[in-house]
């Protein structure tokens, strides 16, 4: 029985360690999908931008995003690849435990059985019962032959269990390399495709670097673009901080309690925000980032911009009040600016809105769509603000 029992630890052991490893490469398995599910996003705003015929930022920004996420599947593949590893590692050492178990086994049933044969059990054992001296002899005999008997029939069925388990650890060894089979073939596949993103994205930076006049130019307009969206937020914000204490100075809004009930909740939702837009992938970060061609210029942002599709529908991202409906002119065109208490959102880039000042607004309502530039690269600028303070975007929308 104490063999038995091993054999029975192994097994759960075996058991507990594969669905471990399961649960981890469920997680690989999601992380990956995720990774392709953005490539697939950013390859048709990429093809969006390619439509212009002329080589832009825009089209960098969606390969940059390709190969990021590329880079992301080929690392979830390879933890895939290692656990698989680990667990055919650990199958084939169960398997060879339960062959030298199985073995053991048969060897000693076989021994059980040549022994019955030997001493002709069959017709000793009513003898050897009846020959007792006594009566308690003669039930503590037939006890004994009903516990040979029993033990027998254990040691056959404890047999066919570990026959039963190694044909299951072995079908499972043959369905974890078929695994690993096609996982080296999606590995072998995206190696191939991250390495054609990469020329093109070297392609693609040596097309822009000849461009520089250009590139500064754009960059100058960008920045006197922002210094304009900046002095409109800061205007409003400063209007609404004076209003609200009776024209005395401050910094911070008063509030009644339902203008702090709703700041509250907005802060509650802090990472938790949906998107302005459905789909597409930070194509700017906040603060000053380097040029993706001249790394030497840097870039200001006081938000940041979402490239998406064309035509893409842009959304509040909570409820709240339309304190501006503006127009700036260059790159931001029509701005949004939305009061929740004391937090502002900010979306700029828009071709079309749909709201008006004073109109009360719920989370996802429609305010606008989306602009095109002339180079086919469709964004949206993204800020929020708590009261004259820039707040960083990214750490407040919802993971993706």
């Amino acid at each position: 029985m104490s063999k038995f029992l091993n054999i029975l630890l192994v097994l759960l052991f075996l058991s507990a360690a594969q669905s471990f490893a399961q649960k981890t490469r469920q997680e690989l398995e999601r992380e990956k999908i995720e990774a392709i599910k953005k490539m697939q996003e950013a390859q048709k705003i990429l093809q969006q931008t390619e439509k212009k015929k002329e080589s832009s930022l825009g089209q960098l920004n969606a390969i940059n995003n390709q190969i990021k996420a590329s880079e992301t599947i080929i690392r979830s593949i390879n933890g895939e690849i290692k656990l698989i590893n680990e667990e055919l590692n650990e199958l084939s050492q169960i398997i060879e435990s339960l062959e030298s178990d199985l073995a053991k086994l048969k060897e000693e049933y076989a021994h059980m059985v040549y022994t019955s044969y030997k001493s002709n059990f069959g017709m000793r054992s009513i003898v050897f019962i009846f020959s007792a001296p006594t009566f308690n002899q003669l039930l503590l005999r037939a006890k004994y032959m009903e516990q040979y008997s029993i033990a027998r029939k254990k040691q056959l069925e404890l047999i066919q269990q570990v026959r039963t388990s190694l044909v299951d650890q072995r079908s499972n060894l043959e369905e974890t390399r078929n695994t690993k089979d096609q996982l080296l073939t999606q590995e072998q596949s995206q190696n191939t495709n991250l390495l054609s993103l990469r020329k093109k994205q070297e392609n693609l930076v040596q097309t822009l670097s000849k461009k520089e006049t250009e590139i500064k130019t754009e960059l100058e307009n960008r920045k006197k673009a922002i210094a304009r969206l900046d002095q409109l937020i800061a205007d409003i914000v400063a209007a609404e901080i004076k209003a609200s204490s009776g024209g005395a100075p401050g910094n911070k809004i008063n509030m009644n309690s339902s203008e702090t009930a709703l700041s509250k909740s907005f802060e509650n939702n802090f990472s938790k925000l949906q998107w302005p837009v459905s789909t597409g992938f930070i194509s700017a970060k906040f603060g000053n980032n380097p040029h993706p061609v001249y790394k030497n210029l840097k870039v200001p942002n006081n938000g940041i911009d979402i490239q998406t599709n064309e035509n893409e529908v842009v959304h509040a991202v909570f409820e709240g009040m339309v304190k501006q409906v503006a127009v700036i002119p260059g790159e931001m065109r029509y701005v949004v600016l939305i009061q929740h208490g004391e937090y502002f959102t900010v979306y700029a880039k828009l071709k079309e809105v749909a709201v008006s000042k004073g109109n009360i607004v719920r989370a996802n309502q429609k305010i606008g769509i989306v602009n095109t530039d002339n180079k086919g690269t469709s964004e949206v600028q993204f800020q929020i603000w708590k009261n004259n303070q820039k707040l960083n975007p990214e750490n407040w929308l919802a993971k993706k």
